[in-house]
């Protein structure tokens, strides 16, 4: 198949990126950095500029008949407190995670409709499924992103295309290197620094990302998809349901336990 991975210059992106073309898939990791590896082709593209989008989208065109494949993988991370955080701070985050995603679908939709025949995966994150201390915003831009899955998915299902968000738990990845992190108030900055401690304490203790690449690889030969999987340690995926069963003040004081906020 002819797949495009967007944030493969490094982490989830990059390891996906070689498996896939490892696997016999011809692979296109899209990153602004380009990077050297014999299983798949590195464009430079920037998924926040759509003109970039679309001149390496039919690049590829001009190669190979159709897309197959988009995995929207590239994301930002971002902490602090809400009321800590600039406007210009939330533009950022959105403008990648949810703006470029749409861009990137966009962009591979016209030649999936062509070929009566796609696949998007949307990598969406466990968190998204509730509003985490110190990491709302991040919370908030996949949340938007699985509301945009949910209803592209009915909008495109006429053509054989199909769509889901993949929510992810900790991967051990350096995410924390190109988190956005805003400049904490005094009023935080005790709690701030527990929570942050133990948030970079659970990535380090992720899951590595061979296994996410392996999980999507088994995804791919999936021939009906559900709108959202989740992939991750059993005591982070659990989080999800109980938030629907648990009382809201119960579920609440579970999460400032497990977030070191008591």
């Amino acid at each position: 198949m002819i797949i495009i991975v967007t944030g493969a210059s490094k982490g989830i992106g990059y390891q996906l990126a070689e498996t896939l073309g490892k696997a016999g898939h011809q692979v296109y990791g899209f990153s602004r950095q380009q990077v050297e590896n014999p299983h798949f082709t590195s464009l430079s593209v920037d998924i926040t500029d759509k003109e970039k989008i679309d001149s390496a989208v039919q690049q590829i065109l001009k190669t190979h008949p159709y897309i197959d494949v988009l995995i929207n993988n590239a994301g930002m991370g971002m902490v602090g407190a809400v009321e800590d955080t600039t406007k210009e701070d939330i533009h950022h985050l959105f403008n990648l995670n949810l703006v470029g995603a749409v861009q990137m679908m966009t962009a591979v939709l016209p030649s999936m409709r062509n070929h009566q025949f796609g696949k998007i995966i949307n990598i969406s994150s466990i968190g998204s499924e509730m509003g985490l201390p110190f990491r709302g915003f991040y919370s908030a831009s996949k949340s938007a992103l699985d509301k945009v899955t949910e209803a592209i998915r009915y909008e495109v299902s006429a053509w054989n295309i199909q769509v889901t968000a993949l929510h992810l738990g900790d991967i051990k990845t350096n995410i924390a290197e190109s988190r956005i992190k805003t400049k904490t108030s005094t009023a935080y900055e005790k709690v701030f620094n527990k929570v942050y401690q133990l948030m970079n304490a659970h990535v380090d203790d992720g899951t590595p990302p061979e296994e996410v690449a392996s999980y999507i690889l088994q995804l791919l030969d999936k021939k009906k998809w559900k709108a959202h999987y989740y992939f991750g340690k059993f005591g982070q995926k659990i989080g999800v349901p109980l938030k629907w069963i648990l009382p809201q003040n119960f579920y609440e004081n579970l999460m400032r336990k497990y977030s070191k906020m008591d």
